[in-house]
């Protein structure tokens, strides 16, 4: 099954692109079904453009709350306290996604030494600090609806303490969701809360990660929509049999909503938990060092184009986030010849692809 080398913070890779040769902002009218990973900006050109040409709804984006408040700030839930140094690349983000109506999808991740005893960045901190942080942000960035708490946390790459196969992890990290939907909510009602946030396998496996998301009262954690990204060797379609063993594809995306209807019940409006897909990528032309295959250019935009279908005519997924918007350039990030990804809707010089149209008509 497969492990992705990168977190969604490898979205600016695509930024080393030498051209952009996409066609300019259209009549697209973007649509909350399709979200997009990839670059705020190349060699300082705005990439809304592209991503509204596109018809993307949701552009999504980290936030490492490491880096923006390495120092404990004297009031953690006010967003101008000098401690905390908020990215520039966020602030140009919301704003170009505005001006384009496109609305963002914040990925909170990572915590300081000072919230987590002293570990390194991927150790869950005080649930406390967690949600004080969660509500400066709400209250700086008052357009973000969307936000997701942390990001593949059923991997110990991006989320500790994570035992293999066992609950201590999910019953941290559902510790953590809960505080910050509550601290969310206490900002804005209308702000969406997406929790979860797994992929197909992991660690602790989808499955047994959401059975085990249980608060200390016994109860499972508040969310308005689950999030999971799920990667596949598979054509997308949920007509094909469970790959099972606790893993879950695009193909068992059904069996994913099942586990969660059964352990997670429903939000606390008592409507049914949404599936917020936030990553779904099919690499292309040749091997790589992110995943063991690959793909044609044809079959690369053939499966975009089921996914799409699917998440379009599936009343339970609420969108589909495709990573990323440009191939990794030559060489990757470990300088082997071909051991880039290519995943991207445009090569890396730019250059359009096949999926890149059907992303456009999905």
């Amino acid at each position: 099954m497969l492990i992705p080398r990168g977190s969604c913070s490898r979205a600016m890779a695509g930024a080393l692109a030498i051209a952009l040769c996409a066609p300019a902002a259209a009549g697209a009218t973007p649509s909350i079904k399709k979200a997009i990973w990839g670059p705020v900006k190349v060699h300082g050109k705005s990439q809304f453009p592209i991503y509204r040409d596109l018809g993307a709804g949701i552009y999504e984006i980290t936030l490492n709350w490491n880096e923006v408040a390495p120092t404990r700030p004297a009031d953690p839930t006010e967003p101008d306290d000098p401690a905390y140094k908020w990215p520039a690349r966020l602030d140009y983000a919301v704003k170009e996604a505005r001006k384009y109506g496109i609305q963002v999808c914040v990925q909170v991740l990572y915590s300081p030494r000072w919230a987590n005893g002293g570990r390194a960045k991927e150790w869950a901190p005080q649930p406390s600090h967690y949600a004080d942080f969660m509500t400066a942000a709400a209250r700086r960035y008052t357009t973000v609806r969307h936000w997701m708490v942390w990001g593949e946390p059923s991997r110990q790459y991006n989320f500790r303490p994570l035992p293999p196969s066992k609950p201590r992890g999910p019953r941290r990290y559902a510790q953590i969701l809960d505080a910050a939907y509550q601290a969310l909510k206490n900002v804005r009602k209308t702000n969406i809360v997406i929790g979860g946030n797994t992929y197909t396998a992991g660690e602790v496996r989808p499955r047994r990660f959401i059975r085990s998301m249980v608060l200390p009262n016994g109860r499972p954690p508040r969310m308005d929509m689950y999030g999971h990204n799920p990667f596949t060797t598979r054509t997308p379609t949920l007509a094909q049999k469970y790959v099972g063993y606790g893993f879950a594809d695009f193909g068992d995306l059904d069996t994913l909503a099942k586990w969660v209807d059964h352990y997670l019940g429903r939000r606390p409006d008592g409507r049914r938990i949404k599936l917020f897909i936030s990553e779904f990528t099919v690499p292309s032309d040749h091997a790589n060092t992110t995943f063991g295959f690959h793909v044609s250019r044809p079959t690369q935009a053939a499966w975009l184009t089921d996914a799409l279908r699917i998440a379009k005519g599936w009343p339970r997924i609420y969108t589909f986030g495709w990573f990323s918007l440009y191939d990794e350039p030559p060489n990757g990030p470990n300088g082997r010849p071909g051991s880039e990804t290519n995943w991207g809707l445009l090569d890396w010089r730019g250059r359009p692809k096949p999926s890149y149209r059907a992303y456009k008509r999905g």
